[in-house]
């Protein structure tokens, strides 16, 4: 059981970067996923999430309209590309999977594997 996130850097606002995920099969066919974001001395938050299908995806408000998630399941891989990037967007990057059934898209709890994380890193 594997997630590698990667894609991470740094950039001056109103730049871009385009995160990847990458996952087993085992861990990737049929299931959501996902990605957090955690600043220092910050909780864990929600950033975006996508169905198996691609067809259902969610945002976090303070994405919306910068951020697209998009996944490749023939290369078991999940994008996030993420443009106009702001400083407050400064975060570690992480992926997850979840496999088990849920109400809710956006709790990190409900996520059942995570990868090791990405640093991006906005500059003003």
């Amino acid at each position: 059981v594997q997630l590698q996130a990667s894609g991470g850097g740094s950039v001056q606002a109103g730049g871009y970067l385009r995160l990847s995920c990458a996952a087993t099969a085992q861990i990737f066919n049929g299931y959501l996923v996902g990605w957090f974001r955690q600043a220092p001395g910050k909780e864990r938050e929600f950033v975006a999430t996508v169905s198996w299908s691609g067809s259902m995806t969610s945002y976090a408000d303070s994405v919306k309209g910068r951020f697209t998630i998009s996944r490749d399941n023939a290369k078991n891989i999940v994008y996030l590309l993420m443009n106009n990037l702001k400083p407050e967007d400064t975060a570690v990057y992480y992926c997850a999977v979840r496999v088990r059934p849920s109400l809710s898209l956006q709790a990190p709890g409900t996520y059942d594997y995570w990868g090791q994380g990405t640093l991006v890193t906005v500059s003003s």
